[in-house]
């Protein structure tokens, strides 16, 4: 009943996702006087949910629900590192913005945040559930 949880394995991914995206902005921070140096940016993380043109994919958990397809949790892909569009190079070629990254690192935290909130939010649910508060 309680194996492969999906909601266990959504707030795993958004965590996941988080710490590479804190990554991302650490990297451009150590990079913002090189010569050259394009910032780096990740997917966002509603973008590595595999959708379909109603929306995020349903689970369907009985063979009478409809529009639902048969998965094991959410289907989760890769997160990419691309690079960031929205900033403008220097004279020296470099397109870092410290401003721009700490807000990625505020970003990056509030969204760690949420994951330990979905994962702790989720265990005090089950275990109410089997009576252990």
């Amino acid at each position: 009943m309680f194996q492969k949880l999906g909601i266990f394995q959504m707030a795993h991914s958004l965590a996941t996702h988080a710490g590479k995206l804190q990554v991302v902005a650490a990297q451009n921070m150590a990079n913002a006087d090189t010569p050259g140096y394009k910032a780096k940016d990740l997917t966002p993380f509603e973008e590595t949910v595999r959708t379909t043109n109603t929306g995020t994919v349903q689970k369907a958990t009985r063979d009478s629900h409809m529009n639902g397809m048969d998965i094991d949790g959410p289907i989760l892909g890769q997160a990419q590192i691309i690079e960031d569009e929205h900033t403008y190079s220097d004279p020296n070629g470099n397109s870092v913005s410290i401003e721009d990254e700490i807000l990625r690192g505020v970003v990056a935290k509030r969204q760690h945040d949420r994951a330990l909130a979905i994962y702790r939010s989720s265990l005090n649910i089950i275990r109410a559930s089997i009576g252990r508060n």
